[in-house]
């Protein structure tokens, strides 16, 4: 059957070459039709854009009238007042490695680390954590508003709560400590003020309040670090050293570590509490090192007293000429069989009971050569009272036993 009336455009009869007589280029009709519609389609966004509130250029515009604030809330003129007071005796730490130079062979010193730190007094002692340069070649201290830093010498170091004590020589630049406050008083829930180098940020100010008293944490150094002061001021990877102040101003404590999964602030920050602050660095000052004051006795250990069924903390020997031998104080002695029997046994010290050895340990940590304590000891079933003055351990010589011939 015949396709009738229809030819492929490729088809011999077709026409193949129809599309090419088409105009390339619209007629002047056309282009003024659509112009027009394109004017009235700006115009009508126009109208919507100042409908709808959207500015357009106006050559007249000027800046707006300053609302006045009113005066400042007296928490926040309080919050001003402690910042700028205290904000001088706040200083950076950057702890400095030695590093062989590969071409030259000279030692040069690089960064290694970045932490805060507080002037103790006004003959250039400055208080941080042990940990800001724990392994440090040297270390350098900026004071606030100074770019360069000064060389730190390093005085003396507690790693078993975390400080450390360094001096500078500042050529007669006048130095300002920070006030000492108590951490005994403290309550949850008081407002705090940190000041540090959170990141390097140098003379950062966080607020917040204590959290939580008398906490343990587990220091880098090994051993548990007690009485913590817990606060949620934000305490960041800086702010090591960095004082904790009360809102007179005073510190309170040093800021040490915080609790976090990623290494930033999360709302749970420590610090050492200022007491111990107080007790450590004049010691610090003085010897360079912390002397645990000793009552010249020697004790069983933990164990030995729990196999024998004996609560409390047994003392083996008292060293002759020691505190606790002019007390009175006696260790195991030796039975007519020749077997030894127990002699005192301590209960109690300044009130606290005695469990363990390191209870004993805690309670003379915080105490000083010359400090008289008062303990409660079992001896043939009675409890005696006796009063005993501490001393430090190279004041302290023991009889030496006799040389054989």
């Amino acid at each position: 059957m015949a396709n009738e009336g229809f030819e492929p455009l490729n088809s011999p009869g077709g026409d193949t070459h129809a599309m090419s007589r088409r105009p390339l280029f619209p007629g002047p009709l056309t282009l003024l039709a659509f112009s027009l519609i394109l004017v009235l389609l700006a115009y009508q966004v126009y109208q919507w854009a100042r409908e709808w509130g959207l500015d357009v250029n106006n050559p007249d515009a000027q800046p707006r009238a300053v609302t006045p604030r009113g005066d400042l809330a007296s928490d926040e003129k309080s919050t001003i007042e402690i910042y700028e007071h205290n904000r001088s005796s706040v200083v950076h730490i950057t702890s400095l490695a030695a590093r062989r130079d590969r071409f030259s062979l000279d030692i040069m010193r690089i960064p290694a680390g970045m932490g805060s730190g507080f002037i103790w007094d006004d003959t250039g002692y400055i208080v941080t954590n042990f940990h800001v340069i724990q392994g440090a070649a040297a270390a350098e201290v900026t004071l606030a508003g100074e770019k360069s830093g000064y060389n730190a010498q390093l005085v003396g170091a507690y790693p078993e709560m975390d400080l450390a004590v360094l001096k500078i020589k500042t050529s007669g630049k006048k130095l300002r400590g920070l006030p000492i406050g108590t951490s005994s008083e403290l309550k949850v829930g008081q407002k705090v003020f940190a000041i540090g180098n959170p990141f390097g940020l140098d003379q950062t100010l966080t607020t917040g309040i204590i959290s939580a008293l008398d906490r343990e944490l587990p220091s880098d150094t090994g051993v548990v670090l007690k009485n913590l002061v817990q606060t949620d001021a934000a305490i960041n990877p800086g702010n090591s050293g960095g004082p904790l102040l009360d809102s007179a101003g005073r510190l309170i404590g040093v800021n040490t570590a915080i609790l976090s999964p990623n290494g930033v602030s999360s709302g749970i920050g420590f610090a050492i509490p200022v007491d111990e602050v107080n007790r450590i660095v004049p010691q610090l000052i003085r010897n360079g090192r912390v002397t645990r004051p000793v009552m010249g006795i020697t004790l069983a250990s933990d164990q030995t007293a729990k196999d024998n069924g004996i609560e409390g903390l047994v003392i083996t020997a008292v060293a002759p000429k020691g505190p606790a031998a002019k007390a009175g104080m006696v260790g195991l002695r030796s039975s007519p069989g020749g077997r030894a029997t127990v002699g005192d046994v301590l209960k109690e010290c300044e009130g606290i009971p005695l469990a363990r050895v390191r209870d004993l340990h805690d309670i003379l940590a915080k105490k000083t050569p010359g400090d008289t304590i008062l303990i409660k000891v079992e001896r043939d079933g009675e409890m005696r009272e006796i009063k005993i003055v501490l001393i430090e351990p190279e004041f302290f010589q023991p009889d030496l036993p006799p040389k054989g011939n």
